[in-house]
């Protein structure tokens, strides 16, 4: 059962952001200090990439882990919602089989894709090393 009316979580649904996120702005922030530049969002490429590197022709999305499905067990953002069970399945399904045909049309491409989830935004040391491997190679 749900706690909120179906006009509170219409409303709380509409407040949440497909650009500009906390991990995705703590990511541009990472990256721009190391020296890269990049471009935001570009409509031209599957998916709206939220970075794009053109010429090193690479990608980095910067993925909601309960949005996109985080594939990892030991990612506590990625729980399913305990109302409206068949409702939020079958989104959040439909987003990762989304993105999934994305990645692979971009890399038909010739593009190389990097995916950084949400729960590892926390990790900064760790997130840097992972974007620095991924730019660098």
């Amino acid at each position: 059962m749900d706690t909120l009316t179906p006009a509170e979580r219409s409303e709380r649904m509409g407040r949440i952001r497909g650009r500009d996120t906390k991990p995705e702005l703590l990511v541009r922030r990472l990256i721009h200090s190391m020296g890269y530049r990049y471009r935001l969002h570009r409509k031209d490429l599957s998916g709206k990439p939220d970075l794009v590197f053109g010429p090193k022709r690479k990608i980095v999305f910067v993925h909601g882990c309960f949005w996109h499905r985080h594939p990892s067990a030991k990612c506590k953002l990625a729980r399913l919602p305990k109302s409206r069970l068949e409702f939020w399945q079958a989104k959040l399904e439909a987003n990762r089989k989304r993105d999934i045909a994305n990645i692979k049309r971009l890399k038909a491409l010739g593009w190389k894709v990097l995916i950084v989830w949400e729960c590892e935004s926390g990790k900064t040391e760790h997130l840097k090393n992972k974007l620095c491997r991924f730019l660098e190679e």
